[in-house]
């Protein structure tokens, strides 16, 4: 056996063992860490779309007292005015309104690429559902409702258990927010009726104002 051949040998036999040694990936969640925000500078809105047939997910932050990003108002369902809408909110404002801005988080579980968040109107209410992407028999788990029927821009209030928290990479925040609540809910707990529409949130087109 010549030297070149000898060294592609032992290459190969050095990849396999390699590759029985090492997982072959890390979990999204075990990269990243969950850390927390300060809740009451976020909302949580069902957005309309277009001509507000249909609804996604957005959620704005207040980052700074200089200058009001979104008014909620009294009652339930609670309207949002978006008010970020009307200026330049760079360094005052986050908006998040797709699966870049913020996806699905479960204990130490980075779920984004398992379930998508969706907006769905019953009816009676408008719910946001974490609803599996790849697995059907994975349950469809309650996330926020609204307390009632709406149009336009709606408060989405979380269910118990629930909350945000920021994504982070080390010791370093990262612009992505997690919908996140510790544990799994209990089977059967987070039952929705069958929606009337639901918008998958993938797109990152910005709803109209």
């Amino acid at each position: 056996m010549d030297v070149m051949a000898r060294f592609r040998t032992v290459a190969a036999a050095g990849l396999a063992l390699a590759a029985t040694s090492v997982p072959v990936a890390l979990a999204q969640g075990s990269l990243f860490t969950a850390v927390p925000v300060e809740l009451s500078n976020f909302v949580l809105v069902s957005a309309p779309i277009g001509q507000g047939e249909r609804s996604q997910l957005n959620i704005y932050e207040q980052r700074t007292t200089k200058r009001p990003c979104f008014a909620v108002a009294a009652g339930s369902p609670a309207m949002v005015d978006p008010l970020l809408s009307t200026f330049d909110f760079t360094g005052v404002c986050n908006r998040y309104i797709d699966g870049n801005g913020y996806s699905l988080r479960i204990g130490g579980d980075d779920l984004g690429t398992r379930y998508r968040l969706s907006v769905v109107n019953t009816g009676s209410d408008i719910e946001l559902l974490a609803t599996p992407t790849k697995n059907p028999s994975q349950p469809t788990m309650l996330v926020a409702r609204a307390g009632g029927a709406a149009s336009g821009f709606v408060q989405l209030k979380l269910e118990p258990g629930w909350t945000l928290k920021r994504r982070a990479y080390g010791k370093k925040s990262l612009g992505h927010l997690y919908v996140y609540r510790d544990s799994a809910p209990v089977t059967g707990s987070s039952a929705s009726p069958a929606p009337l529409e639901a918008e998958q949130i993938e797109s990152s087109t910005a709803p109209s104002y």
